[in-house]
This record gives C-alpha cells, sequence and structure tokens, in this order.
C-alpha cells in the first residue's frame, strides 16, 4: 500500500520554504502570485522562498502553456518540483521495498507482483467503495481524488479535455510514494488503474505516471456512454473487413472490442 510519511524540504526560513515546495508539489505547475496568495506572503516573500528553492535545486521554472490566442507581454513563469524536489519528501522504505519485490519476481515471477500488487490495492478498494457509491460520475471522481488526496497523493479531479467525440474526466496525481519502487516495478501502477476501474464502474486509461518521469500521474475516466458509443461506431466502420482491437479498462478488466464482437463493453 502506498504511504507517505510527515517530510520537508525546507531548511532555514521555518516551516514555510517547506509548505511552499509542498503546495508545488500538490497544485502543479503554480505562478509566484499564487502560491503567495494561497500562504498569504508578500511578493517579496514568496520570491525569497522560491528562489532558495531554485537555488537548492527542488524546484524549477517553466513558461506556463498558453491555449488561444495570447496577449502583449511575456509568457507567464511557472514553478513545478524537480525529481530532487519530490524525493526531498520521504520515500518510505523504497530500497527495502524494491529488494523485497526483485526477490519475488526472480523466485515466482513476474506475475507473482502483479498479484502482490492487486492485494495490496485490495485494502483501497474496500475503504474507497462506500465513498466513490453515489452520485453522478464528476462527483465520484472528485471523492476519489479527496479520497486520495487524504492518503497522501495530492490528488484533484476536473473535466478531461475533449478527444474528438470522447468525454470523461480527469483525475491527477500530484505525489507518488513510491513512485522509485513503481519505476522498476510498473504492476503497481497498473493495479492502482484496474482499482480506479472497478470503483468508477467505467473505462479508464492512464495517460502519464510519475514513476515514468512525468511531472503528475493522469488518469482518463470516460463517461460509459461515450465508451460504449464509441465500441459501437469502431465495430460498424469495420463492418466488411477485419477490425483492429481495441484495448479499454472496464470495471477493471481488459477487454477488447472489436467489429466480431459488436463492439459491447463484456
Amino acid at each position: 500500500m502506498k504511504n507517505v510519511r510527515s517530510a520537508s524540504p525546507a531548511r532555514g526560513d521555518g516551516p514555510t520554504r517547506g509548505q511552499v515546495a509542498r503546495l508545488i508539489l500538490e497544485l502543479g505547475p503554480s505562478t509566484a502570485a499564487t502560491l503567495g496568495s494561497r500562504l498569504g506572503l508578500t511578493p517579496a516573500a514568496i520570491r525569497r522562498h522560491l528562489d532558495n528553492l531554485l537555488a537548492e535545486g527542488l524546484i524549477e521554472t517553466r513558461t506556463a502553456r498558453t491555449y488561444g490566442n495570447r496577449g502583449r507581454g511575456r509568457p507567464a513563469k511557472v514553478f513545478v518540483i524537480t525529481d530532487a524536489g519530490r524525493s526531498a519528501f520521504e520515500h518510505a522504505y523504497d530500497d527495502l521495498a524494491t529488494g523485497a519485490l526483485r526477490f519475488l519476481a526472480e523466485t515466482a515471477g513476474p506475475e507473482a507482483v502483479a498479484e502482490f500488487a492487486r492485494r495490496q490495492l485490495a485494502d483501497l478498494e474496500l475503504r474507497y467503495s462506500p465513498v466513490v457509491a453515489q452520485g453522478e460520475l464528476a462527483t465520484r471522481v472528485q471523492a476519489l481524488a479527496e479520497a486520495l488526496s487524504a492518503d497522501g497523493y495530492a490528488a484533484s479531479a476536473g473535466p478531461a479535455p475533449s478527444i474528438g467525440a470522447t468525454t470523461g474526466e480527469q483525475l491527477c496525481q500530484h505525489h507518488c510514494p513510491v513512485a522509485h519502487v513503481a519505476a522498476e516495478f510498473p504492476q503497481l501502477c497498473e493495479a492502482e488503474t484496474e482499482a480506479f476501474g472497478r470503483l468508477l464502474g467505467t473505462p479508464v486509461q492512464r495517460l502519464a505516471t510519475i514513476a515514468h518521469g512525468d511531472g503528475i500521474c493522469t488518469t482518463h475516466v470516460t463517461h460509459i456512454s461515450t465508451a460504449v458509443s464509441t465500441a459501437v461506431s469502431t465495430a460498424k466502420g469495420g463492418a466488411g473487413k477485419a477490425a483492429k482491437a481495441k484495448s479499454v479498462i472496464q470495471h477493471g478488466v481488459s477487454t477488447e472490442i472489436t467489429a466480431e464482437s459488436g463492439g459491447l463493453l463484456t
């Protein structure tokens, strides 16, 4: 089970610098104005903390993404956590866990690691199931994000960017307590994704993971009506010729959709 312990990368300036770093970790790319406003700091104070974190290599700057036409002036600068900054928030027992999973893989095979990961997620599913059982999909995804945040994942949720006719929700986890272990054993991420699919009862797709070097773990949650419509359209489009199989996670189980199957999720 992923577990996070209280930690702070700050040295000097009291606990505030650690709060700045953690807020960047939780919010993702953030401007100085946003950080200062959230923490109640003056522009001068937030700049001092950010400069110190930059000097230590715990954060870095990037140019903010813009959508549509941007006005005059320089593009906004945002601050993001670095790998070193993320590591400063303790990854408890990483070496021990990695060693144990290596031994399990060597002695019992990769599938044993996958089964171990699924069993570890069973407790999470049991605890989260009542929380995400009620309401519309967006409400349930938000409830899942809040439950994950309470367990240290610094999660958030909102509408997913539209991809053609596909609509859905987006679940983001800004912190992964076992990212270093999952980098070697992706079965941990796969088991978590399958658990999300079962909890939400709809197809989900992991788009990015911290373990693979992305800034955040991003999961796309498809509206079930969209998923069924897309499957049926794909099946019709392949009539008269072999249709290319498409794999989704439905209720945590990988299912192939083809024209021959009628495009139904089973």
